[in-house]
């Protein structure tokens, strides 16, 4: 049975097909969840995963006003299939719980990469190195 995301019937598997990433109802729900679940699942995760650093360049991305609203859209579906606990390879699977998510996000970044800004990839590291800092 489909979880139901909001009152408007938007379920998870509607959220992760590509076909409805810009869906509105689907977008609000994946900020939604990309607002909750970002940095509690980064900080868990950021050194064990070798493309934290792109991850964290496309929130930023998505977050600017000067993004796109087609290309925030995508973006936040390919964060929220990163947030998501349950996904096509789990996360708690040793060497290769990752390699769907890292997949999604190098897709989103070679399809978006015009988007992508300097500032984004300079806000990203410093967030690292502060994540880092306080281990």
């Amino acid at each position: 049975m489909a979880n139901k995301a909001n009152t408007e019937g938007t379920t998870v598997e509607d959220a992760l097909d590509p076909g409805r990433a810009l869906v509105p109802a689907v977008v609000r729900m994946n900020e939604t969840r990309v607002r909750h679940g970002f940095w509690p699942k980064l900080a868990r995760t950021a050194a064990r995963i070798p493309f934290a650093r792109e991850v964290v360049s496309l929130w930023y991305c998505a977050r600017d006003p000067a993004t796109p609203t087609a290309a925030k859209g995508m973006m936040l579906a390919a964060l929220a299939y990163f947030v998501l606990p349950t996904d096509a390879i789990p996360d708690v699977l040793a060497g290769v719980g990752f390699t769907d998510d890292a997949a999604v996000i190098a897709g989103i970044m070679a399809l978006l990469q015009a988007n992508l800004k300097d500032r984004h990839r300079q806000a990203a590291q410093s967030a690292l190195d502060r994540l880092n800092a306080d281990d």
